[in-house]
């Protein structure tokens, strides 16, 4: 999925800026247009798939691709390969609809992975709450501490929540897709206990 994310991020970077824009605006998810009915439910559904491929910018896809690479393998080892395969595109998809009904009139475009990496975080925080994340932090200098896994995210979950919260209530149109963070998420927790197969290995420690 990391690979995946690289390719698309660098096919826009191979494109100059006229047909970017106009590769973006084809590809990317924009709630309006499901809502108004100027695309099919198809054409829709097809946009939130390849939104979820493309990214804004280095920063975009370094953070997301950093979070993918902490959190990803271990929920795909308790998964297995495919079950991880269909579960990463639903979480995809759930966090894009989720942003689009919280934000119906949005025009802005809707681009990247960070729904589907959201419901990874999900499963993570349920999978392996005693898990401690390396966290670079900065205060006055940059210093890192082992932060329980059980507290990064959650503490990542509240700010996306509140976040969100704030954006609907005073109808302030940002670019951070903060309701797609929080739909992937909670559909990666029911998710996991869908998908989850019968009798999972003994969980380690770290």
């Amino acid at each position: 999925m990391i690979a995946a994310n690289v390719c698309g991020f660098v096919y826009e970077l191979s494109l100059p800026g006229p047909f970017l824009a106009r590769f973006l605006e084809i590809f990317s998810f924009v709630p309006a247009r499901m809502w108004s009915g100027e695309y099919r439910p198809l054409e829709s559904l097809l946009t939130i798939f390849t939104a979820m491929f493309l990214h804004g910018g280095w920063l975009h896809i370094l953070g997301n691709m950093l979070f993918l690479y902490i959190f990803g393998d271990n929920v795909e080892d308790r998964l297995g390969h495919f079950r991880y395969f269909v579960f990463y595109l639903a979480c995809g998809v759930a966090g894009s609809l989720c942003h689009a009904f919280f934000n119906p009139g949005s025009n802005l475009p809707s681009l990247g992975a960070s729904g589907a990496i959201s419901g990874v975080m999900g499963a993570f925080f349920f999978l392996y709450p005693r898990a401690r994340i390396l966290t670079l932090v900065p205060f006055f200098l940059f210093f890192t501490v082992e932060i329980p896994a059980f507290f990064f995210i959650f503490y990542w979950f509240a700010i996306q929540f509140f976040s969100g919260a704030v954006s609907v209530a005073g109808r302030h149109e940002g670019g951070t897709a903060y309701f797609a963070h929080i739909g992937g998420f909670v559909a990666g927790v029911v998710l996991l206990a869908i998908m989850k197969p019968p009798a999972l290995r003994p969980r380690p420690a770290w």
